[in-house]
């Protein structure tokens, strides 16, 4: 098949679901790759490969050696993993959802949620309860941040919700109200919290995975994974939603339930991602587009490979982190938007006909 274009001539046709079947392959293996330079990444020189040496030849590893690699960067690595594909996911859904390249979770505010709730663990932990303390222990921050987004977004779907339809217009304009609101309350906690806790929450609100830790994985890990299951369903369903919500309607695609399943992904995966590791930019905007112009639109092969492709990059972008100023350690949002801001920038000018309307 042959496509006649009036400049040029005739151009072969681009097979874009074969590209992105093949992406699919390309993507899992830099996936692999980055994961093992992960771990084996870091300040501390710790060697992955003499360790790896060593069991094979029937050693028993250093404690140092154990520490690092099993209690510090094996987490680390796979709270990169969920909170890149978390983001970029959610991020390919929500431009799916709302029929526009530059939105992203942070659009339903349950990213300002979630920090709400951090911020008030930082603020205010010594006051609460010893037993809640000695219950949650380290999965404290994680547990707030995520039960504020979740209670976000409960207060967005029931404003936007009436008689059993969802109106994503309405939920948007929520959002950007709660997102103001929550911010608001968040200020008056920064404006409270001494000098030590303002330095912990100023490394948070710009991301980081340095407090990677097993508890929190075991904490985030199944939400995520849950959400991103549930997201990758839903592939057709914002094919459909693409061509508007009538027409969708009108090929027997369950609007309101896929608009429902998708705001409920988004929030889960969103929120247990800022929990854990704080608010990183870009990601959510930029893997989802770049992806669009190299393999389609088609969301059932896109969702796939924003969430391999997210993880890879947050990964990339954590290594680089960790050595550029070491032993010290930038947050990792800042290694982000300094890779995304450009790249937006760029879809902002294709898109200017876009962003007038």
């Amino acid at each position: 098949m042959v496509v006649t274009d009036a400049t040029t001539g005739i151009v072969p046709f681009v097979d874009r679901q074969n590209i992105a079947r093949r992406a699919h392959v390309w993507l899992a293996v830099l996936l692999g790759l980055t994961c093992i330079a992960s771990l084996a990444v870091g300040a501390s020189g710790t060697s992955l490969w003499g360790a790896l040496l060593k069991l094979v030849q029937g050693q028993e590893l250093t404690l140092t050696e154990q520490v690092v690699l099993r209690d510090i960067r094996a987490p680390r690595m796979i709270m990169g993993v969920c909170v890149g594909a978390a983001l970029a996911v959610s991020g390919a859904v929500m431009q799916g959802l709302f029929r526009n390249p530059l939105a992203d979770p942070g659009l339903l505010g349950v990213s300002t949620g979630a920090s709400l709730g951090a911020i008030g663990v930082i603020v205010l932990g010594a006051s609460l309860p010893a037993g809640v303390v000695a219950i949650a222990g380290d999965g404290l921050l994680p547990i707030a941040a995520f039960a504020c987004a979740w209670g976000c977004m409960m207060l967005l779907y029931k404003v936007s919700t009436r008689a059993g339809r969802t109106s994503v217009a309405t939920m948007l304009l929520a959002g950007i109200a709660l997102s103001a609101l929550f911010g608001a309350l968040s200020g008056v906690l920064v404006y409270v919290a001494d000098d030590l806790q303002l330095r912990e929450l100023t490394f948070w609100s710009l991301g980081s995975l340095s407090g990677a830790s097993w508890v929190k994985v075991s904490v985030a890990g199944p939400v995520i994974a849950g959400a991103l299951v549930l997201s990758c369903t839903l592939g057709r369903g914002l094919n459909g939603l693409a061509l508007g919500e009538a027409t969708a309607h009108h090929m027997g695609l369950p609007v309101e339930r896929i608009k429902n399943i998708a705001i409920f992904a988004v929030a889960a995966a969103t929120g247990a991602a800022v929990a854990i590791s704080g608010g990183i930019g870009f990601i959510g905007i930029v893997v989802p587009h770049l992806l669009r112009l190299a393999t389609g639109p088609d969301h059932r092969s896109l969702l796939i490979n924003s969430g391999l492709l997210g993880a890879s990059l947050l990964l990339g972008a954590d290594m680089v982190a960790r050595v550029i100023v070491a032993p010290a350690e930038l947050p990792i949002g800042i290694i982000t938007a300094v890779m995304g801001a450009p790249v937006f920038l760029w879809i902002l000018l294709r898109k200017r006909g876009l962003v007038d309307m």
